[in-house]
């Protein structure tokens, strides 16, 4: 990238944010912070309004624009969320051409467009797990969703729980979602239950929303998520799958917590990460004449007793 190309990208910098550091910049470009200084001041001869405060960064006077062109708040939130999703799915290069494609959206966004989507964007976490032929969501659902989390509104949802299929409404406060396995999930403070309460979007009957805002008392999503972590300890399990039945098992794998898999000989060797070792046993139960569990030794343990007292059963 030359000098001219380099002054250009940085004036659509300039436009993606309401203050971009010169830090920020420089580890874009991978140039030195001087250089960073003689770009800014060699723009600014050109006419470029930049107004700039120590400790802070650069900003573009309001009202500067280079394209003819705006996008709605909706728009924004979904570039938002496929930004998430981009990352998680494609590789390093091609990541990097799509945030500069980012950077160049953002760049016409008013200036309280672009801090509501920067707000925004502590709310939504795309975890491990995902696949790109799975991404499956309400796009009503999760609109109204994001429209919380940028305004801070309570919403009133009709919701399905997972284990008992029982019906209620909840007046929740909404603080972020989360992308992992093929699915959505809201983590909210139910004002029914009095706690912090992870709900599936896919189960989410109807929702509406309050018009009434709540405090900024809550902890953001990546501190939420961090803590449930550290709660909710995970398990890995390695099986390995005859390749004459791969093919059923790909098409549930991602709803049992699939990492990854390699090829071992005339096996494929399967690795999950999953916090229920009984709601593994009862999937894999199904495929059992055709795997073998490499690990872990409980979850073997499970198997052959499961297959025992099957047996005495039917006979």
């Amino acid at each position: 990238m030359n000098r001219l190309e380099r002054l250009t990208a940085i004036l659509t910098q300039l436009q993606s944010k309401r203050t971009i550091k010169a830090q920020e910049i420089a580890d874009r470009f991978e140039i030195s912070l001087r250089t960073v200084y003689r770009d800014i001041r060699s723009l600014e001869e050109s006419g470029v309004p930049i107004s700039s405060e120590a400790g802070v960064g650069y900003q573009l006077v309001e009202g500067y624009r280079l394209p003819p062109l705006m996008f709605s708040k909706e728009e924004a939130f979904s570039f938002l969320v496929a930004e998430k999703i981009y990352k998680k799915i494609t590789g390093k290069e091609m990541n990097k051409d799509f945030q500069s494609a980012m950077i160049k959206i953002k760049a016409v966004l008013r200036h309280t467009d672009k801090s509501t989507l920067e707000d925004l964007s502590e709310h939504i976490e795309v975890l491990d797990g995902l696949h790109p032929n799975q991404i499956a969501y309400k796009d009503q659902e999760l609109q109204v969703i994001l429209n919380s989390l940028s305004t801070k509104s309570t919403l009133i949802i009709t919701y399905i729980s997972f284990e008992k299929e029982e019906k209620s409404t909840r007046e929740i406060e909404p603080i972020g979602i989360y992308y992992a396995f093929d699915k959505w999930y809201l983590i909210a403070w139910c004002r029914l239950r009095k706690a912090y309460r992870t709900f599936r979007v896919d189960r989410i009957q109807n929702i509406q929303s309050k018009n009434e805002t709540f405090p900024d008392r809550h902890p953001s999503l990546r501190t939420y998520l961090d803590k449930l972590q550290k709660q909710e300890s995970l398990n890995k399990v390695v099986i390995l799958v005859s390749k004459d039945i791969i093919k059923y098992i790909n098409g549930q794998k991602y709803n049992h917590g699939f990492v990854m898999q390699k090829e071992v000989g005339k096996h494929t060797e399967m690795t999950f990460m999953i916090s229920s070792l009984e709601g593994m046993l009862r999937w894999i139960i199904i495929f059992a004449d055709h795997l073998t569990v490499v690990e872990p030794k409980e979850l073997k343990s499970m198997l052959h007793d499961l297959l025992n007292r099957m047996l005495e059963r039917h006979n």
